[in-house]
Formats: C-alpha cells, structure tokens, sequence
C-alpha cells in the first residue's frame, strides 16, 4: 500500500492582486551609502578648503608649454612602445603555439627574461649599452668586418627608452594574445580546415575576430599601464610628464601642486583611452549576444 502526496489545489476564488507585497529590506546597505558620502564629502571639503593643495599654482601650470610639450612626449612613449610591444608579441604568441620546439623555445626564454628583469634596468641597459660594445660592426661572422657604427650614435635616450619599454611590452602582449587564441573552441577550426579553409585565413577570419573579446580588456589595462608606467624613463633624463614636473618643482618647491598636475593629466588620458577602449569592444562583440548592439555596460 503506498499514500502519495497529492498538490493543494487553490480555490477558484482565490484572488492574488489582496496579496501584500513587501519589498526586502537592506538597512546595512543605506548605512554604507551614507559613510560613503560622508567620507567624500570630508574628501572634497579638504581639496576645496585646504592651501596646502596651492590650487592657483595648479591651475598656473596645468596648461603651461612645458607641461603640454611632456604629455606629448609621454603619449609618443606609449604610442611607440604599443607599437613594438604588441607587434612582437603578436609573433611571440605565433611561436609559442607553434607546433616547433625550436620556436616555442626562443619564444618562451624571451618571455621569461623580459618578463624577470625589472623595467628600469632594461631601460638603463639600453641607455649605457656604449661602455659594453663601443663599435657595432657588420660584417662575415667570425671574419673581417666591413663597416661599423659607434654605438653611442646609434642608440640615443629616446631610443633607449623605446626599445626598453617595447620590448618589455613585448613579453607581456605575447601571453595576452596567446591566452585570447586559446579561449577559441578548437572545434571551429577543425570545422574550417574540414572546409578547406587555408590556415592563414583561419587565424585572420575566425580565431582573431573571436580571440580579440578575450585580448582587448588585457591589452587595453597593458597600455593604460604602459602610459603609466612611461614615467620611468625620467631615470634617463627624458622630458616625459613626471620628469618635467619634478624639474618645475625643483626650482619652486611647489611640490603637491605639481605632483597634482601630473596626477589630473593622467587621470584625463586615461579616462580617453578606457572610452576608446569601450568602443572597440563594443565593436569586436557584435553578434557575442543577443542585444542588438553587441555589448553594453556590465554592472
């Protein structure tokens, strides 16, 4: 003998529009809004109320000559080392999926080294590459040169500072576009090459448009990083964004001023490059969702 359980039934009458809905409350979550507003109201009074900010210095050299001509300076540095940086890493990627070991090889001992040694040791190499080679001479290997170039001519600060900064970028583009290859389900291009579809076009038309949703908010940070971390070639005196405002406040000890103004242009050109950044994602995950625009806001 066995009893089941059969579902209450409602009545007929049952009218469900007298049921009181009763909205959840968080009460934690108001507190944390208010100490929020508190702590940021207490924020801007200080910016506002304080000398020690020395606002009226702010604004005097915020938009002087010296100033814009380093920020131009400082975007030539990114756009330099975003160019070198992501073309080698492009190809160190290629190797390190490559099917050879010799490839993969070379590819993963760049990686590794450039990926250990601090950047500003990198740049301060190139910078006095001079005192370990005077003569780069070209020639029969092993043999007799045939001409030769004073190394000291041939690399200047601007120089150093672009290999080092893009061939540090290299290394981490590389792992970038090759974690964004690898997220495309294998079984695409099993399906392409089932078609005929030549190799080049598979890594052109169908694994780089997919893996660019996984390698656009890695190489986007990477550049953002990259124009940040451009302050580090004022260790060889190139007139970048930090190294001019610590020349200006070292002749009038306006310290916090112009570290401020240092500060606000950052904040503004990155601010531009995150808006590109949403763009081009925007662009590149067209048909990755239902929404007709491809891609919206997360939350």
């Amino acid at each position: 003998m066995s009893v089941s359980a059969q579902p209450r039934l409602r009545a007929p009458d049952d009218d469900f529009s007298k049921l009181e809905v009763v909205p959840a409350r968080h009460p934690w979550r108001w507190v944390g809004v208010v100490v929020v507003f508190v702590l940021l109201a207490q924020f801007v009074n200080g910016l506002v109320t304080n000398p020690g900010w020395d606002w009226p210095t702010f604004a005097r050299y915020f938009t002087a000559q010296s100033i814009l001509r380093a920020v131009g300076v400082t975007l030539e540095l990114t756009v330099y080392g975003t160019a070198i940086g992501f073309a080698l890493g492009i190809v160190l990627a290629l190797m390190r999926l490559s099917h050879s070991r010799f490839l993969s090889g070379v590819s993963w001992t760049y990686i590794w080294a450039f990926r250990s040694i601090p950047l500003i040791v990198q740049i301060l190499f190139w910078f006095n590459i001079s005192y370990l080679y005077q003569e780069l001479e070209f020639g029969i290997p092993f043999g007799p040169a045939l001409f030769g170039v004073d190394t000291k001519d041939l690399i200047s600060p601007m120089g150093a500072a672009v290999l080092g900064l893009g061939l540090h970028q290299a290394a981490y583009a590389a792992e970038i576009v090759r974690s964004g290859i690898i997220s495309v389900d294998h079984g695409q291009l099993e399906a392409a090459a089932a078609l005929g579809i030549p190799k080049s076009r598979q890594l052109r038309r169908i694994v780089l448009p997919q893996a660019m949703r996984s390698i656009l908010p890695n190489a986007a940070n990477e550049v953002i990083s990259l124009f940040k971390g451009t302050s580090i070639v004022s260790v060889v005196a190139i007139g970048e964004l930090f190294y001019q405002v610590q020349v200006v406040y070292g002749r009038n000890a306006r310290v916090v001023a112009l570290l401020m103004v240092a500060t606000v242009w950052y904040i503004v050109l990155t601010t531009l490059l995150s808006v590109v950044q949403h763009y081009v994602e925007k662009r590149y995950a067209k048909g990755a969702t239902r929404d007709k625009g491809g891609w919206k806001w997360a939350r």
